[in-house]
């Protein structure tokens, strides 16, 4: 097989040969495999083998109570490191560079939007000009849909009247509608956006290698240094040009708007960003982040899935046969938390969106079928990224519901056998004690999550203040209701519709502003 042809992989029908789509397929159908055997294991081994059930679940909240050290940790070291990159001068820092001349670097900044509002475009934007870095070196794509009607088309001419000369250059792209092949949505705007980007940085004669592409999501707010940053590490890594640059998101746009489950929700996937930054063998690019230009344009983004910010990195892993790698930025870009009109559209939305990312679990098979495929990479290297991905997806599937639910199984289902042994005492006593420990972890996050909390408005009361910032930190007490519903639920989901060939398209997570 040409090298080509698995890395444009959305699923097992694109492939030609007939022995590749049943391994694809089969594939395919593993992680919602995996997830429901264990938890339909547990159900009906609690009743046929109780004792061993029982003590499949003391060893899985002893290996969870680990992880919650584990874990812990990383996140206090991420947020240190997180508070030092944001207070330091980074464009400071880029000027002590001697041996590099940093004034040659561009940055060319792709902003995917659909039916956003122009209050949403503009406040990116402006959080774009009000950054530190030179705006005369730097690019900005608006890259609308066709899709999107001649309202968003004129919202865009008014953008560009507006900001054209604010920047180096401003350019408006126009993604056309069914294109063959393509699944709308961010990645095929992206992918757009790139050919027409390279058209123009063509046109001006710029070096690929002096042009850092950054994709963020529309409603991304970076901080002021992050520009000056990336170039520093851009400078400053081995082998630049092999790697892309991943910063923490944090959803402070609307932390104070947002109910109280949307902000526990996009909390904890801010920590879980933070901890895979400490683990940076196991990261991959996520939402907003930065690449050099010639992976930009050489790899191409992906234009036909739906976790297009996963896909490019691992696009670009096995383009350049497993000489890829992700360097974490410990510097925050700032999105929206999910919010809608009222607390039950909130609820429904926040669902959606847990079921698209959880959707990343379609990457399981197309990383498993690139190793197999690619043979300059090494049998280890191939072994730890597959576990670290099956266990990744297995995990947001069935833990929270195998600590909070099932672990009182093999007590309702054992019979009187099991029910007057010592170990069916012992059960729920030690299951509870480790489950309370482990809420350290749980309290870790309540910290950590008002220690990042943005100011509150100008004129707010102060007993309004306490009384807003308490229940920030008292809102973790949902989180193992948040853990199944938001969490185990959408994965579950979004496993079964893999397994089941009923593929997913990308649905555009709604924003608001109040």
């Amino acid at each position: 097989m040409d090298k080509k042809d698995y890395l444009d992989i959305s699923k097992a029908s694109d492939l030609k040969n007939r022995k590749d789509r049943i391994v694809y397929r089969l594939l395919e159908i593993m992680p919602g495999a995996i997830s429901l055997g264990t938890l339909i294991g547990v159900l009906i081994l609690s009743y046929f083998l109780p004792a061993w059930v029982a003590i499949f679940i003391i060893i899985f909240c002893f290996f969870y109570l680990v992880r919650v050290f584990y874990f812990s940790l990383h996140n206090i070291l991420g947020y240190f490191r997180v508070k030092s990159h944001t207070k330091k001068d980074w464009l400071k820092e880029v000027k002590k560079i001697k041996d590099k001349n940093w004034k040659d670097i561009y940055h060319l900044v792709v902003l995917p939007t659909y039916k956003e509002g122009p209050e949403i475009i503009e406040e990116t934007i402006n959080a774009i000009l009000s950054s530190d870095y030179p705006k005369e070196k730097m690019m900005i794509v608006l890259a609308i849909e066709e899709r999107a009607g001649s309202m968003a088309k004129d919202m865009a001419e008014q953008m560009q009247r507006k900001y054209t000369d604010k920047f180096f250059k401003f350019l408006v792209s126009v993604h056309p509608d069914n294109i063959p092949g393509e699944i709308g949505g961010k990645g095929s705007n992206c992918a757009w956006a790139g050919k027409e980007s390279k058209k123009m940085v063509d046109s001006l004669a710029i070096p690929y290698h002096n042009v850092i592409v950054s994709t963020l999501d529309i409603d991304t707010k970076v901080y002021p240094g992050y520009f000056a940053c990336v170039t520093w590490y851009y400078l400053t890594s081995e082998n630049p040009e092999r790697a892309s640059y991943q910063p923490v998101p944090i959803y402070n746009n609307n932390i104070w708007a947002a109910p109280a489950f949307s902000r526990v929700v996009s909390t904890s996937n801010t920590f879980w960003q933070m901890i895979q930054q400490e683990r940076s063998e196991k990261l991959t690019t996520y939402s907003s982040h930065s690449m050099p230009a010639k992976v930009f344009f050489e790899v191409g983004y992906p234009n036909s899935v739906v976790s297009d910010d996963s896909r490019i990195f691992w696009k670009a892993y096995f383009y350049y046969d497993g000489d890829y790698r992700v360097v974490p930025i410990y510097y925050l870009v700032s999105m929206d938390a999910v919010q809608a009109k009222n607390i039950w559209i909130t609820g429904i939305n926040q669902y959606k969106q847990q079921k698209r990312w959880a959707w990343g679990c379609s990457e399981i098979p197309y990383v498993i079928f690139g190793f197999m495929q690619n043979k300059k990479i090494p049998f280890w290297t191939k072994f730890m990224h597959t576990y670290t991905i099956v266990d990744g997806f297995w995990s947001w599937a069935t833990a929270a519901l195998l600590l909070f639910l099932l672990g009182w199984l093999p007590i309702l289902l054992g019979g009187q056998s099991f029910n007057f042994t010592v170990l069916s005492f012992n059960l729920p006593i030690l299951t509870g004690r480790i489950m309370t420990i482990s809420m350290i972890g749980m309290c870790v996050s309540a910290i950590l999550s008002t220690i990042l909390l943005p100011p509150l408005p100008k004129g707010t009361p102060w007993f309004t203040r306490i009384r807003k910032r308490s229940f920030v930190f008292l809102q973790w007490i949902v989180l193992p209701v948040t853990l199944i519903l938001f969490g185990s639920l959408p994965a579950l989901d979004a496993q079964i519709h893999l397994m089941l060939g009923r593929y997913m398209g990308f649905w555009v997570t709604e924003k608001i502003r109040k």
